[in-house]
């Protein structure tokens, strides 16, 4: 599947949202309808792209992502201790 070929109906909504947003959505397709090694290239992709603004901005861009992933560590243990 490439770039240009449109993305199919049958697909779930939130996937077609994805798949159209011009950046991400070339990446996400790529990684999802690609070859297997693409995912590993798109993982350091991200990783550089932290790095640098780790480099670029400092603690700050260091210690968001954690900041971002509260909400999520929280609702893992309140799922944990619900059993």
């Amino acid at each position: 599947m490439s770039i240009l070929t449109p993305i199919p109906r049958d697909m779930p909504w939130f996937a077609r949202v994805l798949f159209s947003i011009p950046l991400l959505g070339w990446i996400a397709r790529d990684v999802a309808f690609g070859h297997p090694e693409n995912f590993w290239y798109a993982l350091i992709g991200a990783a550089a792209l932290w790095i640098i603004a780790i480099m670029h901005v400092g603690v700050v861009a260091l210690y968001l992502p954690m900041v971002c992933l509260t909400p999520v560590c929280l609702i893992m243990l309140i799922v944990i201790s619900r059993g």
